[in-house]
């Protein structure tokens, strides 16, 4: 069960996010203060994995890093994709929850506590959410969306309603059993379908989605959906072998 001995890790991937880095980790100091304050969480850090960024991503989140012990820093060398990005982010996190989320805060961070709550009512493993109305991200991205999500739940069979969403509260056992493989973006499918085939109890909940209104993003790019595909067929045949 959740509750007031939790660790919660929260972790954000960035490639290039200098206009909006600060306002990413103000927010999630808000919302985890308040829920210290509260007797929600027992602790709570805010990891930041620096993708290889070439603005000046870095050199912010260093400075905010050593303004603050709850924030950390890791960087890549280089720009290696979301994937890479989100391994090292579950691979470094300390808590024994751990929210991943994009730092252009695509689902207002207030949304933890709900997403906290579920965890510990319905003893669930992973707390994925999924947008309410979509039509904000424009008409191309929503049909690939769309798309997209029907041959993961055809291939997989994965009972998920918005695989891609970046804001999935996970708990650390979960993170232990299984393995990722993904550089891309096809890492959230990848980490879903490994948990729901591991037996870990996936439920779901909707939020309001709010687009990027700054920085950049590649997720609607064709070089970003061509190689979410080639993933999605180079481990279709160990996604459907069976765990031990």
């Amino acid at each position: 069960m959740s509750g007031p001995s939790d660790h919660l890790s929260i972790f954000f991937p960035m490639w290039n996010e200098e206009a909006m880095a600060r306002t990413t980790v103000d927010a999630a100091h808000v919302v985890c203060r308040r829920l210290l304050d509260e007797r929600e969480l027992r602790d709570y850090e805010v990891l930041l994995v620096d993708d290889g960024s070439t603005d000046r991503t870095a050199a912010i989140i260093d400075e905010l890093a050593a303004a603050d012990p709850h924030v950390r820093v890791v960087h890549h060398e280089r720009n290696r994709g979301l994937g890479a990005g989100i391994k090292t982010g579950f691979a470094e996190a300390r808590g024994n929850v751990v929210l991943y989320t994009d730092a252009d805060l695509p689902a207002d961070l207030a949304e933890v506590r709900k997403a906290l709550r579920l965890l510990r009512i319905y003893d669930a493993d992973v707390v994925s959410a999924y947008r309410h109305d979509r039509t904000g991200e424009g008409t191309k991205r929503a049909v690939y969306s769309f798309a997209y999500n029907w041959l993961v739940r055809l291939a997989f069979g994965l009972r998920v309603r918005d695989v891609n969403f970046a804001f999935k509260l996970i708990r650390r056992q979960v993170l232990e059993k299984i393995s990722l493989h993904s550089e891309g973006s096809f890492i959230d499918a990848e980490l879903l379908i490994r948990a729901q085939q591991a037996g870990f109890e996936i439920i779901q909940f909707g939020v309001d989605y709010f687009p990027r209104t700054r920085g950049e993003s590649t997720l609607a790019s064709n070089a970003t959906i061509f190689k979410m595909l080639r993933e999605m067929r180079a481990l279709s045949s160990d996604l459907r072998r069976p765990t031990a």
